[in-house]
């Protein structure tokens, strides 16, 4: 008997699943590592906040912004993520790491965003596990008191009392008296948090078992959903509302290009870190570019299809935009929904399989932001720390800081972190994730190539243009802010033309017919192509997948900046909140984000104790325009065995070098 429970101590303890070439574990399988994914972007907030969002701009003109949001910012953020995450072996912060040691802050700060959300995110969980439980009482106990039951059985806050604004600025603050936690939410958050460590504490092994469970049988139970909502009586009212109305004015609105673009990122998940984690473990040689592709496409089909079903309970309740206020994120799910199945015959079953469905699918989405933290301590000691013991350890932390979400003012802190966690931070990281790639990857290259003042002012005119123009956009109108960013760029770049020395290497076809089109290639566009290049010599190999030539400059110039004014939106709207504490809190806790990213980027070395310490040293490379970072890093390695501090250039005449026109220096980065 002690010998049998020796075997499954040391099963816990060590990591489960096989292992990949260099030693890392290894999803067991392709279909493992997607479902895992689909499951972090897939979750309830697709049953639930995607219908508020279209009932609130109904019809077909939705998917106009939608569709652009998808192609813009979801599908090349997260090549990026899955590429680097798959080719450079490594959670957020060592894959950033192996891009450029400036970034390293970009991957904490991923990390820190998983960190808060995941604490929050398992508090509406919490919410859930009440109206489940509720679920086998009959008749159901919301029948006829619908937002009753959801204030004072469900969350039970007590109302704040309102502060005030005054021309002269605060006067008072809002302030809030519950203080008092509520048993009932402890209790389901300790069983919530269990339920979590359970799909993720012995590795992607267990995780790869658990996603089968978490994602595939929600799926089918949304299947039968869906069927019984959209026959429901009058249910085809309410979905020629989602599919068959158009309002070609409101493709105006810049408020529904904001939502359609905040839904998009948000439900798919970008930033968040847990795709790079995620695709740390698959093989190296994995189809990447297909992989996010497949998993983008997964979620927002999920969403518009699982939609059918609400639309139909909107048909059959008769509500519509004309009769009924704007709905919040919450309320399809936790009023709208419960109310339908009240009235629908063999309510209580209706009612289990709806809440089921929504607890299955929000685990699926918790446990990923959670592997986030533990593949960054493991990246860092995972020589020293079994996994499970750091998976348990995290857990009861995340536990305990959730208490404060569980209390009598827990709800308005949840809408307050929430707010400026997804509208600042998160933003602000991807566009760091995208703008910063394309900028200071490899850019000694472009030192030896352009001069150091051409180098400053294009990417000074790049960024500047962004600040100032959303600045002047929010103070003046947002034509004159479009004015002042496209000149700040175009004096800078034209500037930037002029000071720049020819390049020797050359340049791709086009670029390299006369010294000017030279000097704007390099300028404008050799790092992120240099980027998509170096992983492609990975990611596309055999019949994968390549990252497009297309992908560098969409991400640089188009995606970055909509992302920058999506994130300079959310500034307005905090001056109008700036009296209560929660909104304060939130708002100072997102730019914790902000500045891990800048002091990284200007102050790396201070970032040493997060990385692993034998990779210290992985984003150093040769300054060697066009050549391919594997060669690059064959020679700091041959350097390091040789004791040599300066490598021989390499070889113009090589197969590798010959085709890409080399010209190279011997400095080292």
């Amino acid at each position: 008997m002690l010998g049998n429970f020796s075997k499954v101590r040391k099963a816990f303890m060590q990591g489960g699943g096989k292992k990949s070439e260099d030693g890392r574990d290894q999803w067991p399988s392709r279909a493992a590592f997607l479902l895992a994914s689909m499951g972090g972007a897939i979750g309830q907030g697709n049953i639930i906040r995607y219908p508020s969002q279209v009932f609130n701009n109904i019809g077909l003109q939705w998917f106009v912004p939608y569709l652009l949001s998808i192609f813009v910012l979801a599908i090349p953020g997260l090549i990026l993520e899955v590429a680097i995450g798959q080719a450079y072996r490594g959670g957020a912060v060592a894959a950033y790491n192996r891009l450029n040691r400036r970034m390293r802050g970009v991957g904490l700060a991923s990390v820190m965003v998983s960190a808060v959300v995941v604490v929050y995110f398992a508090v509406i969980l919490v919410w859930i596990m009440i109206y489940f439980r509720h679920s086998f009482t009959s008749p159901l106990p919301w029948t006829g008191r619908t937002e009753e039951f959801y204030n004072m059985q469900v969350l039970r806050q007590v109302d704040p009392i309102a502060g005030e604004i005054g021309s002269n600025g605060v006067e008072s603050f809002v302030s809030y008296p519950g203080m008092g936690l509520i048993g009932e939410s402890v209790g389901w958050s300790a069983f919530i948090w269990f339920c979590v460590f359970l799909c993720m504490f012995n590795g992607v092994g267990i995780t790869g078992r658990a996603a089968y469970f978490t994602m595939a049988l929600p799926i089918f139970m949304t299947v039968v959903l869906l069927g019984r909502c959209c026959s429901l009586e009058n249910a085809g009212r309410g979905i020629r509302l989602y599919f068959a109305s158009w309002d070609s004015d409101n493709l105006a609105s810049g408020q529904l290009w904001q939502t359609a673009c905040g839904q998009v990122f948000f439900s798919t998940g970008v930033g968040f870190g847990y795709y790079i984690a995620y695709a740390s473990y698959n093989s190296m040689w994995a189809n990447a570019v297909q992989d996010a592709i497949i998993i983008v496409c997964s979620n927002c089909a999920f969403e518009t299809i699982a939609a059918f079903a609400v639309f139909g309970v909107v048909g059959y309740l008769d509500i519509n935009p004309a009769n009924t206020p704007r709905l919040g994120a919450f309320e399809i799910g936790f009023l709208t929904y419960p109310a339908a199945i009240v009235a629908m015959p063999g309510a209580n079953f209706w009612a289990v399989l709806f809440f089921l469905t929504l607890l299955l699918l929000g685990i699926s989405s918790t446990y990923p932001m959670l592997d986030v933290v533990v593949t960054g301590i493991m990246d860092r000691y995972g020589h020293k720390l079994p996994r499970p013991l750091v998976a348990v350890v995290l857990v009861v932390i995340a536990f305990l800081i959730s208490l404060m979400y569980c209390s009598q003012f827990g709800y308005y802190l949840l809408d307050g972190v929430d707010r400026w966690i997804n509208n600042l931070a998160l933003v602000f990281v991807v566009w760091s994730e995208l703008a910063l790639s394309t900028t200071v990857y490899r850019f000694k290259d472009v030192f030896t190539e352009t001069g150091k003042p051409a180098f400053a002012l294009w990417n000074g005119g790049y960024f500047l243009g962004q600040i100032c123009g959303v600045a002047v956009g929010h103070h003046v109108s947002g034509g004159a802010g479009a004015g002042v960013g496209f000149g700040i760029f175009i004096v800078g770049a034209s500037s930037a033309l002029v000071v720049c020395k020819t390049p020797s290497t050359p340049a791709p076809r086009f670029w390299n017919k006369n010294p000017v089109l030279k000097r704007f290639w390099f300028l404008a566009f050799y790092s992120g192509n240099q980027l998509r290049r170096d992983l492609n010599v990975i990611v596309a190999t055999g019949k994968n997948w390549s990252i497009p030539m297309l992908w560098s400059p969409l991400v640089r110039y188009i995606s970055a900046p909509v992302l920058f004014i999506v994130y300079s939106l959310s500034y307005p709207e905090f001056w109008t909140l700036r009296n209560d504490p929660v909104y304060v809190f939130g708002f100072i806790l997102a730019h914790f984000c902000l500045v891990f990213a800048v002091v990284s980027l200007v102050l790396p070395k201070y970032f040493d104790v997060f990385v692993p310490m034998h990779r210290l040293d992985d984003g150093k490379r040769l300054a060697a325009p066009g050549v391919n970072a594997n060669i690059l890093e064959a020679e700091i390695n041959d350097s390091a065995e040789t004791g040599s501090s300066r490598s021989p250039p390499p070889d113009r005449s090589s197969p590798a070098n010959k085709s890409l026109g080399v010209g190279v220096t011997g400095e080292k980065l």
